[in-house]
């Protein structure tokens, strides 16, 4: 069953997206995590195993397209459909909230993730992605 987080399942969520290698030095997972959270515009989904943490997704809607952050899978409990499971939450969240499109960054060498996500009938879409860090770094 797929629900939304809650503050408390925090530190179990950080520690999925650690174990599945979704953090990068120049993100806080921990602040990242809190910040869905406090917006009304996002959502930490969870999928449990008992009251573990098997899975999780992070969703959010900026008003124009609908965004997927931080898709993780315990590695245990990776081929039973908790990723398609959580996708399709992630989905039925945007819908709700009238998003017309979904998109979501995959880096360029996780061949596992583009090959997952292909399978679910994403495709490759003709953008490049730009940025800056607002904080100085």
């Amino acid at each position: 069953m797929i629900s939304r987080a809650g503050a408390g399942d925090g530190a179990a969520v950080v520690a999925l997206w650690r174990d599945c290698g979704l953090t990068r030095p120049w993100n806080d997972p921990d602040a990242d995590f809190a910040l869905a959270l406090a917006s009304g515009a996002s959502a930490v989904l969870v999928a449990r195993d008992g009251a573990a943490v098997a899975g999780s997704v992070m969703v959010g809607f900026d008003g124009h397209r609908g965004w997927v952050y931080y898709l993780a899978v315990s590695p245990a409990a990776r081929r039973g459909g908790i990723g398609r499971a959580l996708m399709a939450a992630a989905e039925e969240w945007l819908r709700a909230r009238g998003a017309p499109k979904i998109q979501f960054m995959v880096r360029e060498d996780n061949d596992a993730a583009l090959g997952f996500y292909e399978a679910l009938g994403m495709e490759r879409q003709k953008v490049v992605t730009l940025g800056r860090f607002l904080n100085g770094d």
